[in-house]
């Protein structure tokens, strides 16, 4: 385990001169949540600081993301949900799908909690009363990683919201941000990723009342778009950078990043080392 752990470690100080031999840019299409966390525009920073590649990113709800680099415009995505990513990998779009890091979604809703749902460790139980209290639910309704893992748990509660209490956040593609600031005017509930809270939760009513189910966890990966469909791709630079993600560098940039702020962090590593 140690000598596995060493060749790890001397294979990911070779990336730097690896990325030197690739193009000066990387172009990253990624969910928004990363990004107004801020561990997205932290990473790109380092990165450039130690390679001399400028990752340009732009964010997107994941099935956006994945729309977007459908056109070969991007080298690379960030996403979070499993589905979607697994078809764009089939459908030949994308390559070499890496887990980089996960938090998890929580169930957040007034303090008042017309559904009875706090302390519940069950989300679809949880779901499923707030359906039967008809108190009103917010989604995204966009396609994102966050409106896609919603659904999961409507499927798994074997319910299909609709009604006047299900409200569409008609700007839901702006992101969890501004998802989280629309359910708090409505003092409604809704399924929120626990990066966003935390950093929106001094500015918000709303509290965490469901959480710790499996199901709720959001896994985050990184897609090389595939150079065999879209020749013109940064291929070489793609995998420079997600190579560093995944290495131990990178892994506890994330492992500590928003502790001083927060006092827990926003993000967990969820990355094996590239083996060679």
């Amino acid at each position: 385990m140690r000598f596995s752990a060493i060749l790890a470690v001397m294979f990911c100080l070779l990336l730097s001169s690896a990325a030197l031999a690739a193009p000066a840019e990387v172009r990253l299409s990624s969910t928004i949540g990363p990004i107004d966390a801020g561990i997205v525009p932290l990473l790109a920073k380092k990165y450039e600081e130690k390679s001399g590649v400028k990752i340009l990113f732009e964010g997107a709800g994941t099935g956006a993301t994945l729309k977007k680099a459908q056109t070969g415009d991007f080298d690379m995505v960030m996403v979070h949900a499993r589905k979607l990513e697994d078809a764009f990998v089939a459908e030949g779009y994308g390559m070499d799908r890496r887990d980089v890091m996960y938090n998890d979604f929580v169930i957040l809703g007034p303090s008042d909690d017309p559904a009875k749902i706090k302390g519940l460790k069950n989300a679809a139980e949880a779901f499923g009363k707030i359906a039967a209290a008809k108190a009103p639910f917010v989604t995204r309704g966009d396609m994102s990683g966050t409106h896609v893992k919603e659904m999961e748990v409507w499927e798994k509660a074997g319910l299909k919201p609709e009604g006047a209490w299900y409200l569409l956040f008609a700007d839901g593609k702006l992101g969890n941000k501004a998802t989280t600031k629309y359910t708090n005017e409505k003092k409604a509930y809704t399924i929120m990723d626990r990066a966003t809270y935390l950093t929106m939760k001094k500015e918000i009513a709303l509290a965490p009342l469901v959480e710790g189910d499996a199901v709720l966890l959001n896994y985050i990966a990184v897609i090389a778009v595939n150079p065999a469909k879209f020749p013109k791709v940064n291929a070489s630079g793609a995998k420079a950078f997600s190579d560093w993600l995944v290495c131990p560098e990178a892994q506890n940039i994330i492992k500590t990043f928003g502790v001083d702020v927060y006092g827990e962090p926003l993000f967990f590593p969820n990355a094996a080392p590239p083996s060679r």
